[in-house]
């Protein structure tokens, strides 16, 4: 007999968690996985391909080729290509043969306008950085470590059950006395619980993080919008006419009124701007889908918590409209599965109750142990 007790308490004594050897708040995530990948590509794109542009600006030199006059030395078709690139004014005529200019200076500033929108999407991630992660932080620090003791604390229960059990001299009256106590409800945790409950009802990290959302989404339609407006007006004219007689020239008659030009990168602008508002445009879904998925609870995580004795969140149908800092909380909290050590020792023993014969006997952690260290032999049916 001796020997059974023993291998009980080790069984007991194995099955409590160890403390955490380092901090756990360098560890936790404040970002889910998809707005990560969100904010790498959003942000990481446009600066990207600016460093190409600007790259293939340094390599080649001269971003634009004027056809100056044969009678133009090598100094003055320099001068032509210079003003005419300093300019970028259009000379054509409309259909009632009036001149007309077209600036095409947005061209030239297309590359820092993609610096200006890095800039934009990077805004609602700060947004998230100081106006919502360090309440999530402290939330995600406090409610790891109370489930991790609240799982404890229900093996410590088992232990001292066992050593009462085996002291009283009356089986029967100490089962009686167990079955009081779950009752009146003596076994539940009120800490957690209301902290819990009390999240259900703040609505400042939900609203924070539907607006990062919404300032993402408005800020990649925004481009989208601004990079079919290039396209519709100036990125179909890849040559203009120029006019170099102005200034000390206006008076040279030897210098023709206009001179063709060509634009050398247009090429280069034409696919950067079709790469960023391409895959922009399916990232907008993806955005999306992170405010949609605030409409429905994440059941999972406490369902299997519903294991500890009187967690019964869910069973009691406090769960109502998702749309509150819990189901934020929820979904940092499955982020986090890795720092929440007491999930797998509870998602394990969840499994082992679905194969167990008489798993109607067993709605607790607390019943799964006390079945494992052998006292339901005295438990009456």
């Amino acid at each position: 007999m001796s020997l059974s007790h023993t291998a009980a308490e080790y069984m007991l004594s194995d099955a409590l968690l160890p403390d955490p050897g380092g901090s756990r708040a360098k560890g936790l995530r404040l970002e889910l996985p998809s707005d990560r990948l969100l904010k790498f590509v959003t942000v990481g794109l446009p600066l990207f391909l600016v460093s190409l542009a600007f790259a293939r600006e340094f390599s080649a030199g001269s971003q634009i080729s004027c056809f100056s006059p044969t009678n133009f030395t090598g100094k003055q078709a320099a001068y032509a290509d210079t003003a005419c690139w300093d300019s970028l004014l259009h000379h054509g005529f409309d259909a009632k043969g009036h001149a007309v200019t077209k600036s095409l200076w947005a061209l030239k500033v297309f590359p820092y306008s993609l610096l200006v929108v890095a800039v934009l999407m990077y805004l609602p991630y700060l947004l998230w950085r100081y106006a919502a992660a360090p309440a999530l932080h402290s939330d995600l620090l406090f409610i790891i470590d109370e489930l991790d003791k609240s799982y404890n604390r229900s093996v410590r229960l088992v232990q001292h059950m066992r050593k009462v059990q085996q002291a009283s001299a009356e089986p029967e009256r100490f089962w009686e006395e167990y079955e009081r106590a779950r009752r009146e409800r003596y076994f539940e945790f009120p800490l957690l619980e209301r902290y819990l409950t009390c999240k259900q009802h703040a609505h400042s990290l939900v609203f924070i993080y539907i607006l990062r959302n919404l300032l993402l989404l408005l800020f990649l339609a925004a481009t989208c919008l601004y990079l079919v407006f290039l396209h519709l007006n100036i990125f179909f004219q890849d040559e203009f006419s120029c006019s170099i007689k102005t200034g000390l020239l206006q008076e040279e008659p030897h210098i023709p009124p206009l001179i063709p030009c060509k634009l050398v990168f247009f090429s280069i602008f034409q696919l950067i701007s079709l790469s960023v508002g391409g895959i922009y445009v399916l990232l907008m879904p993806v955005v999306i889908y992170n405010a949609l998925q605030l409409c429905q609870w994440d059941k999972g995580l406490l369902s299997i918590y519903e294991m500890l004795p009187a967690f019964d969140l869910l069973s009691r149908k406090m769960l109502t409209c998702p749309v509150n800092d819990l189901n934020v909380i929820l979904l940092f909290l499955r982020a986090n599965i890795s720092e929440l050590t007491s999930f797998g020792r509870l998602n394990a023993v969840n499994a082992l109750r679905e194969a167990t014969a008489n798993k109607e006997d067993i709605d607790t952690v607390v019943d799964f142990m006390t079945l494992l260290a052998g006292l339901e032999i005295t438990k009456p049916k």
